[in-house]
């Protein structure tokens, strides 16, 4: 268990002592069920507005948005699972007895962000590219993951859960007070409390508001990181190195929030300085994350380089290879270094081959978005493997069956290789922090001739915490209003609850 705020919490327990204190948080009550998408899904009530005028970001236009019922959402039937193989072929029939390899949960794009920071960017919310300057639920988002840690702990209670590999931007200016939050909840505590520079509790009492501290329940079972680019980059776009002075000042250019009281303007000056506002670069990062419970897949290598680059078995038939995409450079794609390709990921590959295992290659940029690192606020990375060298490369391993990302905030399902070299399967996870807010539960299944990846996204449950139920509608009224990208939402249907039939090796 963690205390993310040791001061607080002796605080706390002293007031206790002495006969009660008012505001201290109260476990929540235990969740009854957690529904896959495959039992019940959620759509929005509200069409999506088609020429977005009513900016989320600015308080009195989003209480009309909600009051408007632009955040309602409403339940329906399950979802179908589509098959896919790699040939296109139809998916075959199950065995009469499947042997179950491993179950675990894929969990992407949290983006945890210290919503009150000087180095926060309001200003530039608009429609579409930079629609995640703000969103009007980030601000709840540690109660968010809260409850999608709850719920996979209740789907563990009767499906058990091997482990969860994270998708990346866990946090989302790469703050190190963004990462202990985010590592206080993933591991529980009992006492987490998302604020910043002032002690604020802008609707006083207990559980009514988003800066109240509540318990973290924290996993039941092991979690392995894997770093985005809003781990470590300013904003997910702009090395730290550039950006550092901002984090701990105290005025903004761009805007930040403050929660002196409800629905208050954007901040520009008189921000309240915090030194856990500090950036972090890659290895006080990886030095983080290592030093917290086994390290979840950090070691001495992941130190020394400041990359996660690591591999970890389950059973005697699967490897799980984690990649480290994310570009200190800058730019919000993804680079894989050749150097690193070689030192990391084709020894692990290979050694996979050798021992008969199927492989799995994790990181939060999928083929689609790798890069020379030349976007928006990066530099030109001339060693940099790109998709199409990338995909060939994983196309010489026949044991490699998925490469899962994240990154794009899409549900997305592709095939690549050739029947001449080897077909495997891509995939991307949609975010916990953009409607709808999923996380997706995976299993694989060995038939008779095939390995089947069962991918099925999973709904946070808001059930007994009305902050959660108020995140929720702020996601739906944040998507309704056109805001967000057009290009972002939640995926093809037959991307989203699938069955990947990847054929055994002989």
């Amino acid at each position: 268990m963690r205390i993310s705020d040791v001061p607080a919490l002796a605080c706390a327990v002293a007031l206790a002592a002495c006969g009660g204190l008012p505001g201290a948080p109260t476990q929540l009550p235990a969740l009854t069920a957690a529904p896959l998408t495959t039992d019940k899904t959620l759509s929005l009530v509200h069409a999506i507005e088609l020429q977005p005028a009513s900016p989320p970001s600015d308080p009195k236009s989003l209480t009309a948005l909600l009051a408007d019922g632009w955040g309602a959402t409403q339940v329906g039937g399950g979802q179908a699972v589509t098959g896919h193989t790699v040939d296109g072929s139809a998916a075959p029939a199950p065995s009469a007895a499947p042997t179950l390899l491993t179950r675990f949960f894929h969990l992407a794009d949290t983006q945890l962000a210290d919503d009150e920071s000087p180095s926060r960017v309001v200003d530039y919310d608009t429609p579409g590219a930079t629609y995640g300057a703000f969103r009007p639920q980030e601000s709840w988002m540690c109660r968010v993951l809260n409850a999608a840690v709850r719920t996979v702990n209740k789907v563990h209670e009767t499906s058990p859960v091997d482990f969860v590999v994270l998708g990346g931007d866990n946090s989302d200016n790469a703050q190190k007070n963004e990462v202990e939050w985010f590592l206080s909840i993933l591991d529980g505590s009992p006492y987490v409390k998302c604020d910043s520079g002032d002690v604020d509790d802008p609707v006083k009492g207990p559980d009514n508001d988003p800066k109240d501290a509540f318990i973290a329940d924290g996993l039941k079972m092991p979690w392995r990181w894997v770093t985005g680019n809003h781990d470590v980059l300013n904003q997910g776009n702009f090395p730290v190195a550039d950006k550092s002075a901002g984090y701990l000042g105290t005025t903004d250019d761009a805007g930040t929030r403050t929660w002196k009281k409800l629905n208050l303007p954007t901040l520009h000056e008189g921000i309240v300085a915090d030194p856990m506002r500090e950036a972090n670069d890659r290895r006080s990062l990886m030095a983080a994350v290592a030093a917290d419970g086994d390290g979840h897949g950090i070691g001495a290598s992941s130190m020394a380089s400041g990359k996660a680059f690591y591999h970890f078995d389950v059973g005697s038939s699967v490897r799980i290879v984690v990649l480290d995409t994310a570009a200190e450079t800058g730019g919000a794609d993804g680079v894989l270094h050749r150097a690193d390709l070689m030192s990391d990921v084709q020894p692990a590959l290979e050694e996979a081959e050798a021992q008969g295992r199927y492989v799995i290659l994790v990181s939060h940029h999928g083929p689609t978005t790798l890069s020379q690192g030349s976007d928006l606020g990066g530099t030109l990375q001339a060693d940099a493997v790109l998709t199409e060298e990338w995909r060939t490369f994983l196309a010489g391993y026949p044991h490699v069956m998925l490469h899962l990302g994240a990154h794009t905030h899409l549900f997305r399902v592709a095939v690549s290789g050739t029947a001449a070299t080897h077909r495997f399967f891509e995939a991307e996870t949609g975010s916990l922090a953009d409607w709808p807010g999923e996380l997706r539960k995976f299993e694989l299944w060995e038939h008779d001739a095939f390995i089947e990846i069962r991918g099925v996204p999973v709904d946070f449950s808001d059930e007994g915490d009305p902050l959660v139920t108020e995140a929720r509608r702020r996601q739906a009224a944040d998507f309704t209003s056109g805001w967000v990208d057009a290009t972002v939402g939640p995926g093809a249907d037959d991307s989203r609850a699938v069955s990947l039939w990847f054929p055994k090796m002989k």
